[in-house]
């Protein structure tokens, strides 16, 4: 089974999509640190999704926690530069629904 955490705020639904899709989902509610990521078991995590650009530098924790993990912003915002490399993909949710993107990445 697929593992995924998120972070930052889901209003659009990307969660509950995703678990629709049958990935097992831990959300991270407040500031996506390392302690939280830690809790939320990003270790295990086959999929970081980071709803919240502003909360950009959690994408280096999370990779520097778990190498293999795949990091997936989805927010409207443009992603600083830094992070931009760090990020496997950047999805714009104005241009790509929330089921479209759970089925493709629940493959």
């Amino acid at each position: 089974m697929m593992r995924a955490v998120i972070a930052g705020s889901d209003e659009d639904g990307l969660g509950r999509a995703l678990e629709s899709e049958g990935v097992e989902l831990t959300t991270i509610g407040g500031v996506a640190s390392r302690p939280a990521l830690e809790d939320a078991a990003i270790t295990d995590a086959d999929l970081f999704v980071l709803m919240d650009v502003g909360q950009a530098t959690a994408i280096a924790v999370a990779k520097d926690l778990n190498p293999e993990v795949r990091v997936v912003v989805y927010d409207e915002n443009s992603i600083p530069e830094f992070a931009r490399s760090q990020a496997d993909l950047i999805l714009d949710p104005d241009l790509l629904g929330v089921e479209t993107v759970a089925e493709e990445l629940a493959v």
